[in-house]
């Protein structure tokens, strides 16, 4: 599993690599977006930053089916003593490492109502939980739906698997799960988006908002300015925070 995040960079830049013929060939039916950010400090200090995110989806007159996947890693020079002789050395640490997968499956049973199946998988070197993995099934309904505004939202039961960094605990619960999801057209080429998800069980509520807005420069590209804020109720080391927060700025690319 230590690579694993490197293996899904590489995918996720692939496609920005390939010639621009081959980046507008997806499969029939499906769009998506791949988000890029990097960040590198050099002179005083040295640091590196590097955040990903792909994103597909198709829909049909009933079904609605997607999936994505994020990455973030991030490296910084340190001074210390490491070998116990009095003088400090510079080397890189691992400040950050994180990768998140999730799926979803929805049946539109009317205009404005549906139910869902959905999955979610996060490992987090630096969370005081190694992993959580998660299933739910949800009921949804479409709140406000225009050309220029979309608001949907689910809620529904679940199940959650995960394991504590500190002990290695292996946790299992019944969870229940609430998604919120707003889409606003500010004008032609700027949107507005906000995206909260709830999963709560009896060992901790995980919750995360992502709030962003993205500027589209053409057809294919946009740059898009977001924050993003992960909370846990539960952590076992006093030293680990409950709230984590990610500023971006990334370039993004449509596939259509």
């Amino acid at each position: 599993m230590r690579h694993a995040p490197a293996l899904l960079l590489s995918a996720a830049l692939l496609p920005l690599a390939a010639p621009a013929q081959e980046l507008a060939r997806t499969p029939e039916g499906w769009t998506g977006t791949g988000e890029l950010g990097l960040a590198m400090a050099r002179g005083n200090s040295r640091s590196e930053s590097l955040n990903t995110r792909l994103r597909f989806s198709r829909e049909e007159e009933h079904w609605k089916n997607g999936f994505s996947l994020s990455a973030l890693r991030s490296r910084a020079e340190v001074e210390s003593d490491t070998d116990g002789d009095g003088i400090e050395e510079r080397r890189y640490e691992t400040s950050a490492n994180r990768y998140d997968v999730s799926g979803s499956s929805a049946y539109r049973f009317s205009p404005r109502h549906h139910v869902s199946a959905n999955g979610r998988y996060e490992h987090d070197d630096f969370s005081s939980y190694d992993y959580q993995g998660t299933v739910a099934i949800g009921f949804g309904s479409r709140f406000i739906d225009n050309d220029r505004t979309k608001f949907t939202g689910e809620i529904g039961p679940g199940y959650r698997r995960a394991r504590t960094s500190l002990d290695g605990e292996v946790q299992s619960s019944l969870i229940g799960r609430g998604l919120l999801d707003l889409r606003h057209q500010l004008t032609d080429n700027t949107e507005l988006f906000n995206t909260l998800l709830v999963e709560s069980g009896k060992d901790n509520t995980f919750a995360q908002n992502d709030l962003g807005v993205s500027v589209a420069m053409n057809e294919r590209f946009a740059l898009k300015a977001g924050l993003q804020a992960r909370h846990n109720t539960e952590v076992e080391d006093a030293s680990t925070r409950r709230t984590d927060t990610l500023t971006t700025v990334n370039l993004v690319y449509n596939f259509r």
